[in-house]
């Protein structure tokens, strides 16, 4: 690792970035300070140096900021947002097992009620990064918080399994765009130094929205016969949060440095060095990606030029990753949903009482805070890959002890084993992610391994039954179990990302 004896607020390359080991002779930086024309490279082999003045980007002005209030603003408004889905796609594990009982309904239909959703989410995520990558992160954020927010809300009317499945269809469509758009907007504006940890925090919002889904689901679902109506009601709010979005969420500089709106970019930039203190005022002139000169000799320099304008996730830089990236999607989102999504109704068919079942899932639910808290502090000390991994890992052995448990204690401490080891994971995920891909396919890379994922989410909701016939819950946690270890071990292909800089 190169760092630099340049002040703080002077032009300088971020702290941890690489450099080649050939040095151009050292020029004196507008601040007075040294500073050096080397090649700066991330892990897709792009470049984000100097150039020959020693100005710095906006990216990596952005790179060199501490955690400040503005950068704390966006993580809060984006984290509630995270929380809000949550929530409905927790709502509906509860909603299924309340209409289970006044409904009548058969296991093909709850599957089918929480599978349908997840085939609009999986077209969503897909859908969703690319629109994110034309229109910009935070349109396509606020959009989405309105579109499955007035859905949750238009569910609770619904007084057959045909219309209900029509919304959660649309909900789904919401939720898949807004997941991965999200996490592309926060990275983009994160510090590489914590910038692993920041994503895990957003993830965390997660567990916050299943706490208030189980809450809602013991307090208001089970408390009436028209509960799980009011319970749907609820989850309407995100309609209302997406215009707080839309007004207080910054535009990705990145995305508005692509579309060459550099007015703007600028704007937001300066505004974040303020918010960081006067030592951060950055006063060279400004310059944008586009701007950087490689040099002629660059060995790589036909790399650059050549495949990033075009680049695409199957490009050769990137290509293995994006395997092993969408393996993983795949895998987690077959094992969690299939297990998360059952649980409530696979405790009621164990014979307790609805009430009973979601004060389980609750207790079992608080153990995603930790899990989440773990992963953060680990994801910048392991890195990303080994947090992935030992987290997948973890969640692959507590799913297998979990179908083998029976007495109200075990499910007890297993379930939160498994809640703990696999919504850590989902942290790490969501963190490495982003980190694969420049910014020209950055959503569109997030939202297409979510999109491929959420196929694993359609399917096991409808297999899990299936799975039960079969073998009963020892089966179906063993099947799961196999899907977390494919996971951990997909882990070890994707590049580790600690410290460096995103493209």
């Amino acid at each position: 690792m190169a760092s630099s004896s340049a002040t703080a607020g002077s032009p300088q390359p971020a702290a941890g970035t690489h450099l080649s080991s050939s040095h151009s002779p050292s020029h004196r930086s507008p601040s007075g300070t040294s500073a050096h024309t080397d090649t700066v490279h991330t892990d897709t082999h792009a470049h984000t140096n100097l150039s020959s003045t020693g100005r710095l980007t906006r990216a990596q002005r952005l790179e060199r900021l501490p955690f400040t209030s503005k950068l704390g603003k966006l993580l809060g408004t984006s984290g509630i947002g995270w929380a809000l889905d949550a929530m409905d796609v927790g709502l509906i594990s509860f909603v299924v097992a309340a209409l289970g009982n006044q409904w009548a309904l058969n296991n093909t239909q709850k599957s089918w009620i929480i599978s349908l959703g997840f085939v609009g989410m999986a077209v969503g995520a897909t859908v969703g990064g690319l629109l994110a990558d034309r229109i910009g992160r935070r349109t396509v954020f606020a959009l989405t918080l309105l579109i499955y927010g007035i859905a949750t809300g238009a569910s609770a009317l619904a007084g057959s399994v045909a219309v209900l499945l029509v919304f959660r269809l649309i909900v789904g469509l919401g939720l898949g765009s807004e997941l991965p758009v999200a996490s592309t907007l926060v990275t983009e504006f994160a510090p590489k130094k914590i910038r692993g940890r920041i994503i895990v925090w957003l993830e965390s919002f997660w567990a916050l929205g299943w706490i208030l889904s189980a809450l809602i689901g013991y307090f208001v679902i089970a408390g009436s016969s028209n509960g799980w109506r009011w319970g749907l009601a609820i989850g309407a709010v995100p309609a209302l949060y997406a215009i707080i979005v839309r007004i207080h969420t910054p535009e990705s500089v990145r995305f508005l440095e692509s579309k060459e709106r550099h007015e703007e970019a600028e704007a937001i930039v300066r505004d974040y060095e303020a918010s960081a203190g006067a030592e951060y005022t950055y006063t060279a002139p400004a310059i944008s990606e586009e701007e950087i000169e490689i040099p002629a000799d660059d060995p790589e320099k036909n790399l650059v030029d050549a495949s990033l304008p075009h680049m695409t996730i199957w490009s050769e830089p990137v290509r293995r990753r994006t395997v092993a990236l969408w393996t993983i999607w795949f895998m987690i989102n077959f094992a969690y949903y299939g297990a998360f999504t059952w649980i409530p109704s696979l405790l009621t068919a164990k014979g307790f009482t609805l009430g009973t079942s979601f004060g389980y899932t609750l207790i079992m639910t608080l153990a995603q805070v930790p899990g989440y808290a773990a992963a953060a502090w680990l994801i910048e000390k392991w890195g990303r890959r080994s947090t992935l991994a030992v987290f997948l890992i973890g969640s692959a052995a507590s799913a297998l002890i979990y179908g083998l448990a029976n007495a109200p204690a075990a499910i007890i401490t297993a379930g939160l084993f498994l809640s703990f080891f696999n919504l850590g994971a989902w942290g790490a995920l969501y963190a490495i992610g982003p980190e694969l891909y420049p910014t020209s396919v950055r959503g569109t890379g997030t939202g297409a391994a979510a999109g491929f994922g959420r196929i694993a989410s359609i399917i096991t909701p409808l297999l899990t039954p299936v799975f039960l016939t079969w073998g009963g819950t020892v089966l179906t946690f063993a099947i799961f179990s196999v899907s977390f270890a494919i996971a951990a071990a997909a882990a070890f292909a994707l590049p580790e990302m600690k410290g460096e800089a995103i493209e």
